[in-house]
C-alpha cells in the first residue's frame, strides 16, 4: 500500500466510523446495488458481511476481481487500497474491524 486513504473520509457516504479505541477501528460499510465507492485503503482488516452480494473490486494497478459474497461471510485481509463496486441486485452491508499501525 503506497499511501493510506481513509475510507471514512474518502467515501463518507459508504463508510461510517462506529468506534475507535487504541489501534482498533470499527467501521460500518454500506453499498447500494449499482453503487461504486471512492478509492480508499484499509490497514489489516477483518470484515463481517451482514448482507453479502456480488461485487467487483478495483485495484490501483487497473486489475479487478469479482466476488459473490454470502451473508455472514468473514474476510481477513492485509493492508490494501481498492474501490468496491456493487454489481449485484442487493445492497451490501458489512462491519469492518481495522487494525491501525
Amino acid at each position: 500500500m503506497s499511501q493510506y486513504i481513509d475510507a471514512v473520509e474518502a467515501a463518507a457516504n459508504n463508510y461510517k466510523l462506529l468506534s475507535e479505541e487504541g489501534k482498533i477501528r470499527v467501521i460500518e460499510m454500506s453499498l447500494k446495488s449499482g453503487e461504486i465507492d471512492n478509492q480508499h485503503s484499509h490497514h489489516s482488516e477483518t470484515v463481517y458481511f451482514l448482507q453479502g452480494g456480488k461485487v467487483r473490486i478495483h485495484l490501483p494497478n487497473g486489475e479487478s476481481v469479482e466476488a459473490d459474497i454470502p451473508d455472514g461471510h468473514v474476510m481477513h485481509h492485509g493492508p490494501w487500497t481498492h474501490q468496491v463496486e456493487n454489481i449485484g441486485d442487493t445492497d451490501v452491508k458489512a462491519i469492518i474491524f481495522e487494525i491501525m499501525p
